[in-house]
């Protein structure tokens, strides 16, 4: 008798819980709780349609600066109905946390982040390519090093940001000699704390990317260590799977500024190294530099970034960083790129 009053009681606690959180949903729509036509439709009235769009940057180095700045997605959102909130990342890895708590919309990320939050099934896809990544990653050492090539590496303390393009570069390029993560103690560093480090001595080499290598170097605070082979890292457009099925011509808007942002860039160099000056601690002539060098353009994906991210995953699968391989085929998106061209 008391299992069953117990079960009674059980049973009446989860209708009223699901009562509450009908009601809840109701509210959440704009509509009253009300069955009355007049008040619930004109409650309904009152509430704004506006859809927020989380759009997270990558680096300090990022064509969407230029395109908050200019006011280009904000003003192609509002057309559409929709408003921007914007946030910053210095990596991949935390990106895919939020990606998972419904916190990030659209991005970009490298080929780690890519990789692993695919392996562990995240809820994104990639709808663009960026670039093959050839020459996304350095390795850089103190200048007055006596590191003068990969093989150099073993037992040295290497800084990276564990689970980036620049920890899967590490991997490629110690491997390719026949080493392994085991033969280099690695300290997990985000670029400006790796950077004081780097400056401070504390590591032996840095495995990073522009524009922390072009502002070393040119402040001869380091050296370039040349790697023997080519290494792809393919930088991704992604966005999380939700938003794409719920607002594809949000997509499609995102995408086309971001081109134009690309375009208007590689047409006023100047200009736009002074307003990354403005949101960083670089120089312009060291960000005017880089973006010289930039290949970066938006693309369908490639079989070649396909097959570097192939390749990639059989390597961090094997060096147990991956516990099965992700589907790329199932996850890259080409259809938005495709519209704009």
């Amino acid at each position: 008798m008391k299992r069953r009053s117990s079960n009674k009681s059980k049973m009446v606690t989860l209708v009223t819980v699901l009562l509450m959180v009908l009601t809840a949903c109701s509210n959440e729509n704009g509509a009253s709780p009300s069955i009355s036509g007049g008040s619930a439709e004109a409650a309904a009235g009152s509430k704004s349609a506006e859809v927020t769009v989380h759009i997270a940057r990558l680096g300090g180095i990022s064509p969407l600066l230029i395109a908050e700045e200019k006011g280009w997605i904000d003003e192609a959102f509002a057309e559409k109905g929709a408003k921007v909130e914007w946030s910053n990342f210095t990596s991949g890895p935390p990106i895919l946390e939020a990606l998972v708590s419904n916190r990030i919309d659209l991005s970009s990320m490298g080929d780690g982040a890519v990789i692993t939050g695919l392996a562990n099934q995240l809820p994104f896809e990639i709808i663009g390519l960026l670039g093959d990544g050839k020459d996304l990653n350095t390795v850089i050492v103190p200048v007055n090093s006596t590191i003068s090539s990969v093989a150099d590496l073993k037992g040295k303390t290497i800084g990276v940001a564990k689970g980036t393009t620049s920890h899967v570069y590490l991997i490629k390029i110690l491997q390719s000699i026949g080493l392994s993560q085991d033969d280099v103690k690695q300290i997990n560093l985000q670029a400006d704390d790796a950077l004081a480090a780097f400056e401070t001595g504390q590591l032996d080499a840095w495995i990073t990317l522009d524009p922390y290598v072009t502002l070393s170097v040119e402040q001869k605070k380091a050296k370039i260590i040349e790697v023997e082979g080519e290494f792809l890292a393919p930088l991704s457009m992604i966005a999380r799977t939700g938003f794409v099925k719920e607002h594809p011509e949000l997509v499609t808007e995102y995408l086309k500024v971001y081109q134009k942002t690309l375009d208007w860039q590689r047409d006023n160099l100047d200009e736009a190294a002074a307003l990354y000056e403005k949101h960083s601690k670089m120089p312009a002539s060291v960000i005017k530099t880089v973006l010289e060098r930039s290949a970066n353009q938006l693309s369908v994906y490639t079989p070649e970034a396909l097959q570097a991210h192939e390749a990639s995953s059989e390597i961090l699968l094997n060096n147990k960083f991956l516990k099965k391989k992700p589907d790329f085929a199932k996850a890259i998106n080409n259809t938005f790129v495709e519209e704009l061209n």
